[in-house]
């Protein structure tokens, strides 16, 4: 019997193309609604949630009782971590890997962006005005990371290679020691988010969104930055008080914040961050490559090579944590 593999997607993403390659023993049923998978999910052993909304995927999961493997296009997963899902024993995995460097390299630019103070030299460009000003260095500078998982590793190498001090926090520091990508010179931990925010005077976030990870940083958090440090969030939207970041950014608490994720998506046309000179606001997009979707895809489909020959998946969710 085929092993079928329920795919919640646009059926004209071209993305989808490579799956054509698996063959005929895989049969693959796509859908953007949870009718299209009436007849399929109760024999479905795979779900793919490639495009989908929470909602959707939870009335196809629910229908779909002998689904053993559930993969999420994302990195983040609390999306889809519904009460059905969390019952069942079945192994979720995620894209973790494949948005890396992209959202480092954000990252890397959006630092530079302030210490190089690039919106001056295009307002005084488009004002027709010489504005001769001093620049800040990164090299120095201490980057403080939150979450050195694959994102934050790639972020801090990033860093040291401009001359950046390095500190991090990760719930469980042990694991960076054994980690085959650490970076050298090793970052500082620190125990503490407050400490991080202290020393920081560059604080990126990449950690995923769990109880314990929302709103982690707040008003205590953010007065307690350096003068003139900047933020930057390419992990979770809901990882800061957006309106105490606002407040902050109006008080001048901080130089300023990049951020590729907010509480809210789409952010709406009247949220005050679009109207704060100190903010460089990314639509969720900086990750977003010219081949970012089909390595997301080949992500998936090397770990449909390995559950069809009974190996290991690659980038298991701990479902209890979240990430």
């Amino acid at each position: 019997m085929a092993l079928t593999v329920l795919v919640l997607a646009e059926p004209g993403d071209k993305a989808l193309s490579a799956l054509d390659a698996i063959g005929p023993a895989v049969e693959v049923v796509v859908g953007h609604r949870a009718e299209a998978f009436a007849e399929a999910a109760p024999r479905a052993a795979v779900l793919l949630a490639w495009s989908s909304d929470r909602a959707t995927l939870e009335r196809v999961f629910e229908a779909a009782p002998l689904v053993r493997w559930v993969h999420s296009w994302a990195a983040g997963v609390d999306w889809l971590l519904f009460p059905s899902l969390l019952a069942r024993d079945v192994v979720l995995t995620n894209t973790r890997g494949v948005y890396g460097d992209s959202l480092a390299e954000f990252a890397l630019g959006a630092m530079l962006y302030f210490a190089k103070d690039l919106s001056r030299m295009k307002a005084s460009q488009r004002a027709r005005r010489w504005d001769p000003f001093d620049v800040q260095m990164l090299r120095g500078a201490t980057l403080g990371i939150v979450g050195y998982g694959d994102i934050g590793r790639r972020v801090a190498a990033l860093g040291a290679s401009v001359g950046m001090k390095l500190l991090a926090l990760r719930r469980h520091p042990e694991r960076s020691t054994a980690d085959a990508t650490r970076v050298s010179p090793a970052p500082e931990m620190v125990i503490s988010t407050r400490t991080l925010c202290e020393r920081s005077d560059y604080l990126v976030l990449a950690a995923p969104i769990t109880p314990e990870t929302r709103h982690m940083i707040g008003k205590d958090e953010l007065d307690a930055m350096r003068p003139g440090a900047v933020l930057i969030n390419v992990g979770r939207g809901a990882l800061v008080d957006q309106a105490a970041l606002v407040d902050a950014l109006q008080r001048g608490v901080l130089r300023g914040a990049a951020l590729d994720v907010f509480e809210t998506e789409p952010l709406p046309a009247d949220d005050p961050l679009y109207g704060l000179d100190n903010v460089l606001l990314s639509p969720h997009t900086a990750d977003h490559t010219a081949t970012w979707r089909e390595e997301a895809m080949q992500c998936f489909l090397e770990n449909l090579r390995r559950f069809r020959a009974g190996e290991p998946l690659l980038h298991v969710v701990d479902r209890t944590r979240g990430y």
